[in-house]
């Protein structure tokens, strides 16, 4: 189950994080989600380390915690998506296609004519495309 997820910018400023738990976890995973941009900056920054290619934008496992995975996505423009999930056996290609949506999904609020760019995402359209995308993480669909 996804517990939360993020986007991230260039300058490591929140552009959008939602939680999807109780009000009570919240800020123990926007912790969680401050501390993965350290990672994603390692993987980034040191290649070489069993880190992705260039080329590629799914970070995978960036760590796992007691009760949750983290995974990292990062865009050409170096925006960073974050995915915090509670489930333990979680298939790469689950991840990938989510964050493919979620992607799309980005792009879409982004393009937005009235949305200023590095500011937070207020779009609702955003909110429920992302709430969509939650739902339906891991069942095989194409989006």
């Amino acid at each position: 189950m996804i517990v939360c997820v993020a986007v991230v910018g260039h300058q490591n400023n929140p552009l959008y994080i939602q939680s999807f738990t109780d009000a009570d976890d919240a800020l123990k995973l926007h912790h969680i989600v401050h501390c993965s941009l350290d990672v994603v900056d390692e993987r980034v920054n040191n290649p070489k380390k069993s880190g992705p290619t260039l080329n590629d934008t799914f970070l995978g496992l960036l760590y796992p915690t007691e009760n949750y995975k983290v995974y990292g996505y990062l865009t050409n423009t170096k925006v960073k998506f974050i995915l915090v999930t509670t489930d333990m056996d979680v298939k790469d290609a689950d991840v990938r296609n989510f964050f493919r949506r979620f992607h799309a999904g980005y792009v879409d609020a982004i393009s937005n004519p009235f949305h200023e760019p590095g500011k937070k995402i207020t779009s609702k359209t955003f909110a429920e495309k992302v709430s969509t995308i939650v739902k339906s993480f891991g069942f095989s669909s194409t989006g």
